[in-house]
This record gives C-alpha cells, structure tokens and sequence, in this order.
C-alpha cells in the first residue's frame, strides 16, 4: 500500500509537469509578450512574464526568489518523501504533491527559461536561440497565461478614492503551477488540516 501511493504521488507530480511545462513552452513560442488569445468573453490565455512569485506579487530580488524556491521545494520533498514512509491518507499525499509539482514548475522557469529562450518583446521567442538567452541561470522568468476577467465594470463616481476608475475581477494573471499550489492548500485547509498538524508535529521533533 505504501508503495502504491509512493507511485500515485510520482504520478501527479509527472503529470502536472508536463501539463505545465507543455503549455508555458508553447505559449513562449507561439505569442508575444502581452499578446492573447479569447477562449470566452470571461476567460483568456493571455502570455505575461513574472519575475516574481505567484500572481505576480514581487517583494524580493530575482535571485533571492529562486534560492529561496528551491530550498522550499526541497523541504517539501522531503516531507512527501516522509508522508508516504508513514503511509498516510493517499488524499492528503496528493495535496502535498500538487504543491510540490506547482512549486517545481516554476522553479523550472526560474532556473532555465532565461537561458534557453531569448526574450518576448515584440517578438515570438525563440527556443535555444544563437545569441543566448534573455538572462543567466536563476533569473528567468515564470510563464503566466490563465486570466479571468469575470467582471469588468467602472466604479461609480461617488465611491472615494477609486471612483471613475476600471474594476476588473480577477485580475491576477497564473499558470497552471500556481493552480495547483492553490488547490493543495485549499484543500488542506478543508479537509486535512488535522493531518497536516500531527505530521508536521512528528517531523519536528
């Protein structure tokens, strides 16, 4: 049994890497920065690059970042590694492994994406290109594209301080890594938050 969901861990991970991964590539290699495609009215692929963490939050330098996503994602490797030794609920296994996967993809971005793509300014980017790429190792940036512009309104005139301004919701653009990040926490949050708390505890000590 417990190898079976050391098996259904690697699989989640594998899976959404590829899917990840795949659509980052072919979103860099197909449109220009800023450039987007309309799937409906309220949801559009739309390419923009984050040079800092999830939905384009930036507090700290580009290489700090990095460093600092791949010590997390080696903590959280370590603890899923721990997770399936003691055989815990494959549900909760699966949460950590989509956090793992999210995390890992966009290490992977942060890491190689500026070495081995040029940039996307006015231009489809080029994958490998002669030059070099459009930075050095660490200091890529992570490929967004889902945008869901649910609700596009102006304030009323009244309200102070945003008055007469554009409102849309959501407004954060993300990828799949983010995602997924976002589900296993939220998961987590609803359905394991005791699990979560006596294994932590148990590795702490």
């Amino acid at each position: 049994m417990r190898y079976s969901k050391g098996w259904g861990a690697v699989l989640v991970i594998v899976l959404l890497l590829l899917l990840d991964q795949a659509l980052k590539i072919w979103i860099k290699t197909h449109l220009q920065l800023h450039e987007s495609i309309e799937i409906t009215p309220w949801f559009y692929l739309y390419f923009t690059e984050n040079p800092g963490m999830a939905f384009g939050i930036e507090i700290f330098g580009k290489l700090f970042l990095s460093v600092f996503r791949i010590v997390a994602v080696c903590f959280i490797g370590y603890y899923l590694y721990r997770l399936v030794r003691e055989n815990r609920k494959f549900g909760f296994i699966a949460c950590i492994s989509l956090i793992f996967a999210g995390a890992v993809g966009n290490i992977i971005d942060s890491v190689f994406y500026g070495v081995i793509f040029d940039h996307s300014f006015g231009q489809v980017a080029t994958f490998m290109p002669e030059g070099g790429g459009y930075a050095t190792w660490l200091h890529g940036k992570v490929v967004d594209m889902f945008y869901f512009p649910l609700i596009e309104t102006v304030l009323p005139s009244w309200l102070p301080i945003w008055g007469g301004q554009e409102f849309v919701f959501f407004r954060p653009i993300f990828n799949l890594a983010d995602s997924a990040i976002c589900v296993g926490v939220f998961l987590i949050l609803l359905f394991y938050r005791k699990t979560f708390s006596s294994s932590f505890s148990k590795m702490a000590k």
